[in-house]
């Protein structure tokens, strides 16, 4: 079962806004870190499944049923930024049911949620226009898993561009830095991810990363490499508390959208 809010198509009614902006709006939404749990939860499943309309979120995915399903929201931040939210209790990147075999791929899902994103900008962006991220637990205020499905800095897109030699179809850490942090990085080819999910592959692809996931960040975006075909390339991060980095890796999106406008 899918439920998609027609609501959403263009934007988001004022209305619906103001109720998700009265559980998200800071300070609100660092004080309550089951907001976006109990949004999901408590009113788009039901609203969902009596109602045929899963707002205030988009859409309700229920297909693989309530424990396997997935939300998507309309963050308050951002023009154009879209949240992927599991519809089972999950807290972070660092939940060991991610790497179960028959888990999910939320970042499969998440890549197909871009749609909404363009449909808030208004036009269709390029594979490499689009970043997806989830935040370490040190680096989130929200204590269930979410994908933030957003536009790509313009100066992130620019630099992977640049680098496309120094990234690897294996984990490895090049020489650029992205936004001052040095970020392992990843290639993948393939229209779609094909069944690659990438939290497996951080798991099984850094050294320690299974034993710490809640210390990493993982991103994910569109790539169209040089010999024109399509990919996506992963990148991930992880906490360094003495160098401040918090392992964030929202910080790699514009929530802006200023790669729409140009």
């Amino acid at each position: 079962m899918r439920f998609r809010c027609t609501a959403f198509a263009a934007r988001t009614s004022p209305l619906l806004a103001l109720a998700v902006g009265a559980l998200l709006a800071l300070p609100g939404r660092a004080a309550d870190p089951d907001a976006l749990w109990r949004i999901v939860h408590d009113r788009c499943v039901p609203n969902a499944e009596k109602t045929g309309q899963p707002s205030p979120c988009a859409l309700v995915d229920l297909e693989r049923g309530a424990d396997k399903g997935y939300a998507v929201l309309k963050d308050l931040v951002g023009v154009a930024q879209f949240l992927l939210i599991p519809t089972a209790r999950l807290g972070g990147i660092e939940s060991p049911e991610l790497l179960a075999p028959d888990a999910p791929n939320y970042w499969e899902a998440a890549w197909q949620a871009r749609s909404y994103v363009e449909s808030k900008v208004q036009r269709k962006l390029a594979r490499d226009a689009v970043g997806l991220a989830i935040n370490s637990a040190s680096g989130r205020t929200q204590a269930q898993l979410h994908i933030h499905v957003d536009c790509l800095r313009a100066e992130v897109r620019d630099t992977l561009r640049a680098h496309e030699g120094e990234i690897e179809r294996g984990w490895s850490t090049p020489g650029f830095a992205l936004n001052g942090h040095r970020y392992r990085t990843m290639r993948l080819d393939g229209d779609e991810l094909g069944g690659a999910d990438p939290f497996k592959l951080l798991a099984d692809g850094v050294p320690g990363a299974r034993e710490s996931m809640g210390s990493q960040t993982l991103v994910m975006t569109g790539a169209t490499f040089g010999d024109g075909r399509a990919g996506f390339y992963l990148l991930a991060d992880r906490v360094d508390l003495l160098a401040g980095d918090r392992a964030s890796g929202e910080e790699l999106l514009d929530h802006d959208c200023a790669l729409a406008r140009s």
